[in-house]
């Protein structure tokens, strides 16, 4: 599916607005650092623009605020992993919070299902 012009331009745009949990992640999984597999961030997949991407390895990493607490974003969010799984993609999400307070357990858990 080609992406479009719009899309590619909105994705650019978050990634100048990472949240500090984001930017946290970012730190550790860019340039390979993790299991050295090469990470995207913020990247369109379909309709959707997931926060971090391994193409290799068919996993998505997505970084929740509070809001998506929320019913209907929970349901969005559940519709969300659901497409992406149903292109192959396993999707592994985790609280700001969990990123800023315990990273390495966020990133054993990465390298687990790495």
């Amino acid at each position: 599916m080609k992406k479009s012009q719009e899309q590619v331009g909105f994705a650019r745009d978050l990634r100048q607005k990472f949240t500090d949990a984001e930017k946290a992640l970012w730190m550790k999984l860019r340039n390979r650092q993790v299991e050295a597999v090469k990470f995207r961030r913020q990247q369109p997949i379909g309709s959707y623009i997931v926060d971090f991407v391994s193409f290799e390895r068919k996993l998505i990493i997505e970084i929740d605020g509070g809001q998506h607490n929320e019913e209907m974003t929970k349901e969005r969010d559940e519709e969300r992993t659901m497409r992406l799984e149903e292109r192959g993609y396993r999707v592994m999400r985790f609280w700001n919070n969990e990123v800023l307070t315990n990273a390495e357990g966020v990133l054993e858990r990465i390298r687990e299902a790495l």
